[in-house]
């Protein structure tokens, strides 16, 4: 009878173990071989991030953009890996942007009562932040301020990071995400230090082929060049096919974005902007 127990135990123990070979290795390769032959349909990944970016991105829809903002910014937290990152960084952005740049009120925007005597730099410097930007949030069509006007300030402390192979710009607020811009065009040297830190030297309008300044009814359809204080590198407007470029010059060496992006881009750096260029 022990002969037929020890038979009984290795049977069990090496078939087992047989099964289990089967079950973890040549099964799992058994059903990939017939997924790619097609003898059973392929069992795709949940998308288990899909209802969060489709809940953040209604809130933006319905108007709740500080809502969506957080929303989505926890999303990026969440899912750094996920399907949906890169659509959710531009709607990110977008929402950045509608928040900063009119007239809906958020926690970081501070109200100003335009008093006698003021004029727009004058705020603007006290306040810490740019004319243009003070213009472009409280949608004045002139630099001309009435007293008892309420303006909505807000004080963002921006820097750029540029990478050059990925082809984007990247807008920082005090460290962070704010949104990022998608280059069309690349005319920079070959040869190029891997990481550059420079600064933005000036904001460059241009009207009929002439330099306009700030202020101007001219200036605010104009083409906008944003160049930096490292040596023959600028962000400059890809004029839309149909559309006129208003600079009247050929295009400079640099980065060239879409005539809208570098508008807005334009409206919220400084020479105080810092900006770090990577290849």
């Amino acid at each position: 009878m022990k002969w037929l127990f020890v038979l009984l135990l290795a049977v069990l123990i090496f078939g087992g173990a047989a099964f289990f070979s089967y079950d973890l290795f040549v099964k799992p390769e058994r059903k990939i071989i017939a997924e790619k032959s097609g003898e059973i349909p392929f069992e795709p990944v949940p998308d288990i991030s899909l209802p969060e970016f489709q809940a953040a991105a209604k809130l933006r829809q319905e108007n709740k953009l500080a809502e969506a903002r957080d929303a989505l910014t926890q999303f990026l937290q969440k899912y750094p890996g996920g399907l949906h990152i890169e659509e959710a960084k531009d709607l990110l952005g977008d929402v950045n942007s509608e928040i900063l740049l009119t007239n809906y009120r958020s926690p970081e925007k501070q109200e100003y009562i335009v008093r006698s005597g003021d004029v727009l730099a004058r705020i603007a410097n006290k306040m810490k932040t740019t004319p243009e930007l003070i213009m472009r949030t409280n949608n004045l069509p002139t630099t001309m301020l009435r007293v008892g006007e309420r303006l909505l300030i807000s004080h963002p402390d921006f820097s750029l990071f540029i990478q050059c192979k990925a082809q984007t710009v990247v807008l920082l607020d005090h460290g962070q995400f704010f949104k990022r811009y998608h280059v069309k065009t690349v005319r920079i040297a070959a040869k190029q230090p891997s990481r550059i830190n420079t600064k933005v030297a000036e904001v460059l309008a241009f009207k009929d082929g002439k330099r306009v300044g700030f202020g101007t009814k001219e200036y605010v359809s104009s083409t906008r060049w944003i160049r930096l204080n490292h040596p023959g590198f600028f962000i400059y407007s890809e004029p839309a096919p149909g559309s006129r470029d208003e600079s009247g010059q050929p295009p400079p060496p640099g980065l060239g974005l879409t005539a809208t992006d570098v508008s807005e881009l334009s409206s919220l750096v400084s020479t105080k902007t810092p900006v770090t260029i990577t290849d």
